[in-house]
């Protein structure tokens, strides 16, 4: 089983629970219509990796910079960052015939993380970002989720038991694109002006 740290302890998460369609700049740039539900699909213990990689199988991969949390004791614990990784062609041939994300979303491999760190009642106001080469691409900010942390965590925990680890990936912002091999992949997550944490990726040959 693949493995995370929160607070430097080691945790297996059995799944990651993921949003989609949760910040409303993502959902216009991608062309998609508002969902009157929120969006739920799942990736498998064995999507976790540390290798970013630009294909999987020869099929080109796209980022999604993500706010994150692990479950413990059936309630947010820690906060850290994600990459999901979508196959976006596939993805949306799939949609396109109405059928289920999986083989676009929950390959071996489509989902990195940072550390996560404890989460505390004074982080209200998360705000996220990824530079690539040093470049800002994404900014994300929980207080533009259309669904925020907390309302995630109740409504899932209506239909699907969280065990202890589990992961929820809480939507990507705007920005999203193609990973290209030899890139630099940095990423940080804030709590207003104070930097919780920071975390890079190198762009391996696929």
């Amino acid at each position: 089983m693949n493995q995370i740290k929160l607070a430097s302890q080691s945790i297996q998460p059995s799944k990651i629970v993921c949003v989609g369609r949760n910040y409303s700049a993502h959902i216009a740039e991608l062309n998609n219509e508002h969902p009157e539900q929120m969006v739920v699909f799942n990736k498998p213990n064995s999507a976790i990796t540390d290798a970013l990689l630009s294909s999987h199988n020869g099929d080109t991969l796209h980022y999604e910079t993500e706010l994150c949390f692990v479950i413990k004791n059936k309630q947010l614990a820690g906060v850290g960052i994600g990459l999901d990784l979508t196959k976006r062609a596939l993805q949306s041939s799939l949609k396109e015939k109405g059928l289920p994300w999986e083989r676009a979303k929950a390959f071996d491999g489509s989902a990195l993380f940072s550390d996560f760190i404890e989460l505390t009642p004074e982080m209200t106001s998360l705000i996220f970002e990824l530079h690539i080469d040093g470049k800002p691409v994404q900014h994300g900010d929980s207080q533009l989720m259309l669904h925020q942390p907390a309302q995630i965590l109740a409504e899932v925990s209506q239909f699907m038991s969280l065990e202890e680890g589990d992961i929820i990936m809480t939507g990507t912002p705007a920005g999203v694109g193609m990973v290209s091999t030899g890139r630099e992949f940095n990423v940080a997550l804030y709590s207003g002006q104070q930097c919780l944490l920071e975390h890079h990726w190198s762009v391996s040959q696929s």
